[in-house]
């Protein structure tokens, strides 16, 4: 029996977990934002920009990494992508000013995790044809988690040995875990089945059981839909998670302690949301489970008003948004997969998760703007909260692509 034959899928999961954690710590930056505001004397919407602009080159390189695994496999590419993350966090190290940070922490560590962020993910939509809602959850948890563990260490290593050297050590961490995670990650064996799985027939108004070029993917109608509305989702959630801190701190009046102890709660349902949302997808449905969750992320945020009367409604906030959010990048993979097919999938994922990046920077422009400007966050939290809302009704008409004429896809 082959290597390949006796490699336990399962492995790659362990391996998806260790990238992701790291990978998953931006999430984190909150707690990193007032500090740089008086280390720095920058305004709000300037400390947000390391964020922002971290979110749009992960998004780009997304779309890099994604062609690169396609051909080199993921192994090499998410190994790169961890020397990336880690040179932008010594870099960050080494900023004395806002345009340094910019650089290293926003465009270098950008491009790191985006080019590792999609390699394991696209090995496992390719071992786990059987689980695909689930394992995509499972492959991306570990980067709802990450801030979980990173918001309180580094709002304590803060506290004791300042923004500089706490950049670096977490630096250092990660390109040690990204690296033992990378060296686990392979391809399946060309043909792959499940033992004792056999590929369903399409049904109709699922998934539509074919592969697409990339350009093919392209032309279709369904993609720009589902790029706007991964947008809307993205951008709700990227919001709050960038902005968790200030808000706890500010809106609902507690301690910095208490504020980086709401970053890792919104962590814990981010990562839960990525695995339950999978889960129930792979139940009923890929669009009714978006539709459930469009709908609970709209109103959660809306109930964002709420805070400076009932502080307690901070925590039933960041719970809800972070699950939904979580939820959106387990299932997105999916139905690139299951309306485009697996073969180039990183780079057909990569193309559909530009609409994270965009969606992040703007949201994070937005609510400090809007913060500044009105004294107040409630415009971005109408603007954002709405158009989730908005998306849980399209969602419901959307139906997957007719099937290409030639079903087998070549790389584009």
């Amino acid at each position: 029996m082959s290597e390949k034959k006796e490699f336990n899928r399962w492995l790659l999961v362990v391996g998806a977990l260790l990238i992701q954690l790291c990978l998953g710590a931006i999430y984190a930056w909150s707690v990193f934002r007032k500090p740089l505001e008086e280390q720095f004397g920058i305004s709000e919407t300037e400390a947000s920009l390391p964020f922002s602009i971290v979110l749009i080159f992960f998004a780009l390189a997304v779309v890099l990494g994604g062609k690169l695994q396609d051909r080199f496999g993921p192994r090499i590419i998410a190994v790169s992508g961890g020397i990336l993350l880690a040179a932008g966090m010594l870099g960050a190290s080494l900023s004395t000013e806002i345009v340094g940070l910019v650089l290293s922490y926003g465009v270098l560590s950008g491009i790191g995790i985006g080019m590792a962020y999609v390699c394991p993910i696209a090995a496992l939509v390719k071992w786990f044809p059987d689980k695909r809602g689930l394992i995509t959850g499972l492959a991306v948890a570990g980067f709802g988690a990450g801030a979980m563990i990173v918001g309180p260490l580094a709002q304590s290593m803060i506290e004791s040995i300042g923004v500089q050297t706490t950049f670096r050590i977490l630096g250092i961490v990660y390109l040690v875990v990204v690296t033992i995670g990378g060296l686990i990650l392979r391809n399946p064996p060309a043909g792959y089945v499940p033992a004792g799985w056999t590929p369903p027939e399409p049904a109709a108004g699922g998934p539509s059981g074919a592969d697409f070029t990339v350009t093919g993917m392209l032309g279709t109608s369904q993609f720009w839909v589902i790029w706007l509305l991964y947008l809307a989702g993205c951008g709700a959630g990227l919001m709050i998670i960038g902005q968790t801190s200030p808000i706890a701190q500010e809106l609902a009046g507690y301690t910095a302690a208490q504020a980086a102890l709401g970053v890792s709660v919104l962590a814990i349902f981010n990562a839960f949301g990525r695995i339950f949302w999978g889960k129930v997808s792979d139940s009923i449905g890929r669009v009714k489970t978006l539709f459930i969750m469009y709908l609970l992320n709209g109103l959660a945020i809306l109930g964002y008003f709420m805070i400076p009367t009932i502080p307690l409604y901070f925590w039933l906030g960041i719970a809800i948004v972070g699950a939904t959010f979580g939820g959106y990048l387990a299932l997105y993979p999916a139905v690139t997969a299951d309306f485009y097919g697996t073969s180039n999938v990183g780079l057909k994922y990569g193309l559909v998760f530009l609409a994270y990046g965009v969606g992040g920077l703007l949201a994070n422009i937005l609510a400090p703007q809007v913060r500044e400007v009105l004294g107040s966050y409630n415009l971005a939290f109408a603007i954002t909260g709405g158009l989730c809302i908005i998306a849980a009704f399209v969602i419901l008409v959307v139906k997957p692509p007719a099937a290409p004429a030639e079903a087998s896809a070549k790389a584009a």
